[in-house]
């Protein structure tokens, strides 16, 4: 069982070189405080990695963590996974951002054949790891290979919120995203990816708004296999406005256009209640005029609103905004060789 000492630095063997090479499959695993589950996920990916006869490299990124690992290192001598390196990151930057940090360090100083970017609490289980290798490998590594999960296993009213976020993703996108962090990125496909700055907010929108080819596996959520899931409320809105955030221009165009209908649709209304106040003998209940007044208020209102967006938008088009291949290394702190212990 691999297990981390309370002081990491006593044992994270540090490393002149920043680089270090694989010449097959690299496994990145964003952690933060999450050591325990790291521990039993690495044992567990190890067995399915060795029955496979498939062998891998590891990095680690930790996000800042402020629970330091705990003292029961067992030095395991791992039959599949050769290397366990450690990507130690200045600040906490969220899931997210960890992984595109990773994938940048990655493209920028390691050597492989392809990237598996994987969670470290168990939900993202190894037998599944090895569907996306064996997916990849048949479609010549030449597509990011995603898991797409058919059943989940949080509770109700996490999947009643997580429906919900696709709903509006679907509604204001006119995209479905049915698809996370889990994949498989071929080395070719990664070079393309590291200059695509919408991954610094989501990951799986901006690799999918980039257009990389992909394709997809049917796979089935696995248990955390430590403590609680860090997702709550709060964090399940916030990486949802960051998907769609990643879609802005379309989200901005489609809320411009539905704004431009419900004017077109108010002013039939008003013309509508003034034709058959002045040209017939019908009644017109008082509430009608300003109900349609107000409407259309709100109506101008939201086109101003949809407008200001789209310029806004457009303005930010021509400005560089985080580019992951350029602006990585502000991040790091140091990379760390914890297996083999040297």
């Amino acid at each position: 069982m691999l297990a981390f000492l309370k002081n990491v630095n006593s044992f994270f063997s540090p490393m002149n070189n920043q680089k270090f090479d694989t010449d097959g499959i690299l496994i990145v695993i964003p952690v933060f405080n999450d050591w325990y589950s790291l521990e039993m996920l690495l044992r567990y990916l190890d067995e399915a990695l060795n029955h496979e006869s498939i062998k891998c490299d590891i990095l680690v990124i930790d996000d800042a963590s402020t629970i330091p690992a705990h003292d029961s290192f067992i030095p395991v001598k791992f039959q599949s996974i050769k290397k366990i390196h450690c990507l130690e990151l200045k600040r906490n930057l969220g899931h997210q951002r960890a992984i595109t940090i990773g994938l940048a360090y990655v493209e920028a100083n390691v050597s492989c054949q392809a990237v598996i970017v994987m969670d470290g609490d168990g939900e993202d289980t190894p037998r599944d790891v090895i569907k996306l290798i064996k997916k990849c490998s048949a479609e010549g590594y030449q597509k990011v290979v995603f898991a797409r999960r058919n059943q989940r296993s949080e509770s109700h009213t996490f999947k009643l919120f997580y429906l919900i976020y696709k709903f509006f993703y679907k509604l204001l996108t006119g995209q479905e995203i049915r698809v996370g962090n889990f994949s498989i990125i071929p080395y070719k496909i990664l070079r393309r990816l590291v200059v695509v700055s919408e991954t610094w907010n989501h990951y799986a929108a901006g690799l999918l708004k980039a257009k990389v080819p992909y394709t997809e596996v049917s796979t089935r959520r696995g248990t955390r296999l430590y403590g609680q899931s860090k997702m709550h409320f709060v964090s399940l809105v916030t990486h949802g406005l960051s998907a769609i955030s990643v879609q802005a221009d379309i989200v901005g165009v489609r809320l411009l256009v539905a704004s431009c209908l419900l004017i077109f649709f108010t002013i039939i209304s008003i013309i509508a209640v003034i034709s058959i106040k002045f040209t017939t003998d019908l009644a017109i209940p008082g509430w009608t005029s300003y109900t349609v007044g107000l409407l259309f208020i709100i109506t101008m209102q939201a086109l101003m609103v949809s407008i200001s967006l789209i310029f806004l938008i457009l303005v930010g088009r021509n400005y560089t905004s985080f580019l992951p291949q350029r602006d990585y290394h502000y991040f790091i702190l140091g990379l760390q060789e914890i297996f083999p212990k040297s």
